[in-house]
């Protein structure tokens, strides 16, 4: 039979840009492993996420507002999904590794707590050391998956997973050392940002927390008042700005970048530190805190005994994050709220 994967890698040398990560330059796994006749490294470590349990627990995951406050809001799933697109728009442009770039969205919000950023925040106060989502989601990616096997991806799926997320901070960071070693997982990066800023002004308009007029017209005028003009404008400037520097890095034209900077800080503003945004959210942290306090001193069967060796407070902490809106609502019902006997 002819070895399909080394036909695929063969034609990623012949057509992909030659400042793409190849699949058969990866650094490799944590446990070596034979290669598969079928697939590249970056394509069994797409499937791996795909089919991966804390992957299908994002559709019942807040991105901002409630799942239960309409269907049409976004999930964390749906933002996974538009964050891979968009990612896979610019590889594809730019000629990079489009299934690196893949695996690499889809796995970069598997570490995200229930409840969005409230819960993210609880999880941060309450856990010893902190916690942050990136890291989350290397750590169910390396240790929690498959009952504590991890999913044994490939070190540049890792990076991307690691860094995709600076918060606040610079979205293209001039520092190499701050930024994923590949190209392909800045992509990621800043696809995350340009998907998050948009789908989540869609929604709180949806939610009637902003109106169109509420919007700084220096970003519209520049990016345009349509979602899908503004997504186009911003992938369109991604794929001209890093070509004009050749590839060295994932850029983007200053004045482009600027409307994207002030945009994400109008929804910081209106949105993630609104309270009328956040009132559900809000009383989503006292379940989050006090099922973790629970749990801490009662572990029992639901809190698993590894990874081996770490502290109970990282191994609750781990259940916590790994809960569905809907599963952590239940389970905080089930533990605190009485119960009519009749």
């Amino acid at each position: 039979m002819t070895n399909i994967r080394e036909q695929i890698e063969s034609l990623e040398k012949k057509i992909l840009s030659a400042k793409a990560c190849l699949s058969v330059n990866s650094q490799g796994r944590l446990r070596p492993e034979q290669p598969h006749p079928l697939r590249t490294a970056f394509q069994r470590d797409r499937d791996r996420i795909i089919h991966s349990k804390s992957f299908r627990r994002l559709k019942h995951k807040t991105q901002v507002f409630l799942s239960p406050f309409g269907d049409h809001f976004r999930t964390r799933l749906t933002h996974t999904l538009e964050v891979s697109q968009i990612a896979r728009t610019i590889a594809r442009s730019l000629g990079l590794n489009e299934d690196l770039t893949e695996a690499i969205a889809l796995a970069h919000d598997l570490g995200h707590t229930p409840f969005g950023h409230a819960g993210e925040e609880v999880l941060n106060e309450l856990l010893p050391g902190g916690f942050h989502h990136a890291e989350q989601s290397l750590r169910v990616v390396d240790k929690l998956e498959y009952e504590g096997k991890g999913l044994n991806l490939t070190f540049e799926v890792r990076d991307g997973i690691l860094r995709h997320s600076k918060g606040r901070g610079e979205i293209l960071d001039d520092d190499p050392e701050g930024r994923p070693a590949t190209l392909e997982g800045q992509i990621v990066r800043v696809s995350d940002v340009i998907a998050y800023v948009n789908h989540d002004l869609d929604d709180a308009l949806r939610a009637g927390i902003i109106r169109e007029e509420n919007i700084p017209s220096r970003t519209t005028d520049i990016l345009g008042k349509l979602h899908a003009t503004r997504i186009d404008r911003l992938v369109t400037d991604v794929v001209e700005s890093s070509l004009k520097v050749e590839l060295e890095r994932i850029a983007m034209s200053q004045r482009i970048y600027q409307a994207l900077l002030d945009l994400r800080n109008f929804l910081y503003e209106r949105v993630y530190l609104n309270s009328e945004a956040r009132e559900d959210l809000n009383k989503t942290r006292k379940v989050v805190k006090e099922l973790y306090e629970y749990l801490l001193k009662n572990p029992g069967d639901v809190v698993k005994d590894y990874p081996r060796g770490d502290p109970l407070e990282r191994r609750v902490a781990d259940f916590v994050a790994g809960m569905t809106d809907s599963y952590a609502l239940a389970l905080y019902e089930q533990i605190f709220l009485p119960r009519i006997k009749f």
